[in-house]
């Protein structure tokens, strides 16, 4: 059925990079709005980067990942991506990508398809 999937998750020094992606099948990604999110064991879900279907140009980035996080998608490719440069220990969680209708503050509540998440560890 319709499924989301992350992927690019892994060990990474600090300063590293990373890329992440997040595959729709069954569904048109194109067609809603994208958010990246993040957690880590004991803390709520925080939203990193959310993405309008109507306009990229509004893309909201949580202020710890501005000017370090960048987020994409491929209307081809059914795909989103979040590029991370410049990794920090404290960027260590699960990443998760969403869909939803329309956001407002990029919370995890205005999206409702989700995907199982990708590790990002980087050490201290």
């Amino acid at each position: 059925q319709d499924q989301f999937v992350e992927s690019g998750g892994g060990l990474v020094q600090p300063g590293g990079s990373l890329k992440l992606s997040c595959e729709a099948s069954g569904f048109i990604l194109d067609y809603y709005a994208i958010g990246w999110f993040r957690q880590v064991p004991g803390k709520e879900r925080e939203g990193v980067a959310c993405m309008t279907k109507e306009n990229d140009g509004s893309t909201f980035y949580a202020e710890s990942v501005k000017g370090r996080f960048t987020m994409s998608k491929s209307k081809h490719r059914n795909m989103a991506y979040l590029q991370m440069d410049g990794l920090k220990p404290e960027d260590t969680a699960v990443y998760s990508c969403g869909a939803g209708a329309y956001y407002k503050d990029c919370r995890p509540n205005e999206f409702f398809y989700w995907g199982q998440g990708t590790q990002v560890t980087v050490p201290s």
